[in-house]
C-alpha cells in the first residue's frame, strides 16, 4: 500500500492524489485504506517518513562523519540517486509544494528540509573554504544553488529512467568538470 501511495503522491502531488486511485492500485477499498492509515494526510506521512529518513541518511553517509569526505558533491549526488533508485517519484513526496500548510505532513517535510539544508550549508561552506573563500554570503548563495541543482538533476533523471545512479553520477562529474572550465583557467574566481 505504501509503495502505491508513494507513487501516487509522487506523481500527482498531495493535492491531486486520489485515495480511490491508491486503493485501486493495490486492490483494496478506500474504506480499508482509511482503516489502515486514517486520513489522507496520515497516509502521506506514512510515505514521507521512510523517504525523508532514507534521503537524509544518504546525504549524511555521503558527507562522512565530519562532512569533509573528498569529492563530497558527487558522493552526495550518488547517495541521493542510489537512495531513490526504483522509487524516483519519492523525491516529490519529500519536496511536495501542495502540502496543506500547518498540517503534520508539512511540519514533517519541513523538518527534513531543514536537516538536509543544514547539511548542504555545511558542505557548501566546506567546499568554498577548500577553494579559499570564507565569505558567508558566498556559502549561503552556493547552498541555494546546490539545492536547486540537485532538484533539477533529480527531475531530469526521473524523465530518463534508463539512467542508472552510477550513470547519473558520472554525468554529473562530466557536467561539473565542464562548468569548472567556464572561467577559462579552471579556477573558481
Amino acid at each position: 500500500m505504501l509503495v502505491a501511495a508513494t507513487e501516487e503522491f509522487g506523481a500527482r502531488g498531495y493535492a491531486a492524489a486520489s485515495l480511490p486511485a491508491i486503493a485501486a492500485r493495490v486492490g483494496v477499498t478506500k474504506t480499508l485504506l482509511h482503516q489502515y492509515f486514517g486520513t489522507k494526510e496520515e497516509l502521506y506521512v506514512a510515505c514521507l517518513v521512510p523517504v525523508g529518513d532514507r534521503l537524509l541518511e544518504a546525504v549524511r553517509t555521503a558527507m562522512g562523519p565530519d562532512g569533509t569526505t573528498p569529492h563530497t558533491p558527487l558522493r552526495v549526488l550518488d547517495g541521493i540517486f542510489t537512495a531513490l533508485e526504483g522509487r524516483r517519484e519519492a523525491w516529490f513526496v519529500l519536496y511536495d509544494t501542495t502540502l496543506p500548510p500547518g498540517g503534520e505532513a508539512a511540519r514533517r517535510a519541513a523538518a527534513y528540509w531543514t536537516a538536509i539544508d543544514r547539511l548542504a550549508a555545511g558542505g557548501t561552506a566546506e567546499l568554498l573554504r577548500a577553494a579559499g573563500s570564507t565569505d558567508p554570503l558566498d556559502a549561503d548563495a552556493l547552498k541555494y544553488v546546490w539545492r536547486d541543482l540537485v532538484a533539477t538533476l533529480v527531475r531530469w533523471w526521473v524523465k530518463h529512467p534508463e539512467q542508472t545512479p552510477a550513470a547519473m553520477t558520472r554525468r554529473c562529474a562530466r557536467l561539473f568538470a565542464a562548468a569548472a572550465t567556464l572561467t577559462g583557467d579552471g579556477s573558481t574566481g
